[in-house]
């Protein structure tokens, strides 16, 4: 089989030894005669995989005993609207840090129900950077403050946590598992599956005791409740299950997560990705003909971003990179220019395969 080198930024890159387990079950899953997609999400194989999958999550990640892990549907998009509806009630005021278009999607949704502001904001300077750690500063009333941990689009990453003296919301949707993160600081997280956690159509919310308790109150407090698959209580209740789960996706996911684990977890992936950022950085600052997006103190391991010196030399060179086996290196359509997703499935050859071409691309056309 001959795989090309992919940067795609999501759906994205699996280990092809997952691939081949995920393969491997969908005809017949561990000799039941029955395959992974053809199970009942209520049999006895399926109710292991979610256990399995909520305890891989739980170990790799660190998540206190006392929180709560939902696999739901719908995406980091539905979140956006679903974390503020029950943590929030109606006329209560929420913060926003907006450092891309996935962070003001959020704080767009959010005021739909709630007293929404944005409290930091890199517009100005087209998202080429994230705030200092302690550098924000919410509003007294706000209920909580939510940010979005990596930019897909742009390019950046906030390298910890914020330091606030509110709950914290967090979208982790293209770095969750890509290094440690103290998740006992954060009131809520939330990721779509489709970076690090396997194929699109599962999205993992991790609640804290305080998340859920907001959940109820929200369910009392607001004129006719909570919609039922809105309703972060409720679907804890029911352990992930209230409606028929994507279950490919869920057991996509725990393999994963064991793929993680049997490369020595987060601190070994984390060097891992640390390795391939520098190796790419590194070719970026080299030269002037390569334009870095984002300041150096907010680059993000997952996503580079940069431009070349005109908008011709950028569609030659995606062009010849799709010609040498290299996919996904298109900017976002909103933005153009070049962005290799580097995820935790890609290799670090597929990072020197790109450094090597680069260097070749710039000696022809520099």
């Amino acid at each position: 089989m001959s795989r090309v080198h992919n940067f795609n930024a999501g759906p994205a890159v699996l280990p092809l030894s997952v691939v081949q387990e995920l393969a491997a079950a969908l005809p017949d899953y561990q000799g039941l005669g029955i395959g992974l997609m053809e199970m009942s999400h209520r049999s006895k194989p399926f109710e292991a995989i979610v256990n399995s999958a909520v305890a891989g999550l739980r170990r790799v990640l660190g998540v206190p005993d006392d929180y709560k892990i939902l696999f739901l549907q719908g995406g980091a998009s539905l979140q956006f609207y679903m974390h503020a509806l029950n943590l929030a009630l109606p006329g209560e005021g929420t913060d926003y840090v907006i450092t891309g278009t996935w962070a003001k999607k959020a704080y767009e949704e959010a005021k739909r129900c709630t007293a929404a502001a944005s409290v930091w904001s890199s517009k100005a300077t087209n998202f080429n950077a994230v705030p200092a750690l302690d550098a924000i500063t919410p509003r007294a009333e706000s209920v909580y403050l939510h940010y979005t941990s990596n930019n897909t689009i742009y390019g950046t990453q906030f390298q910890g946590t914020p330091k606030v003296d509110k709950p914290l919301i967090a979208d982790l949707s293209s770095d969750i598992a890509s290094r440690p993160v103290d998740v006992g600081a954060h009131a809520l997280i939330y990721a779509g599956a489709q970076k690090n956690l396997g194929p699109s159509g599962v999205t993992v919310v991790i609640l804290s005791p305080w998340a859920l308790e907001r959940s109820r109150l929200a369910n009392a407090t607001r004129p006719g409740g909570l919609p039922a698959m809105l309703d972060y209580a409720l679907q804890s209740e029911n352990g992930s299950l209230y409606n028929t789960p994507n279950t490919f996706g869920i057991f996509a996911l725990d393999r994963m997560i064991a793929w993680v684990e049997s490369l020595g977890g987060l601190s070994a992936i984390a060097a891992r990705n640390t390795d391939k950022a520098d190796r790419l950085y590194a070719e970026l600052d080299r030269s002037a003909f390569w334009r870095p997006h984002a300041e150096v103190a907010s680059r993000s391991q997952m996503n580079v971003t940069w431009r070349l010196p005109s908008e011709e030399l950028e569609k030659r060179f995606l062009t010849e990179a799709k010609a040498a086996n290299m996919v996904g290196l298109d900017g976002h359509r909103s933005v153009g220019g070049v962005r290799a997703s580097m995820y935790n499935a890609l290799e670090i050859e597929s990072v020197d395969f790109l450094v090597d071409f680069m260097r070749a691309f710039e000696a022809k056309h520099g």
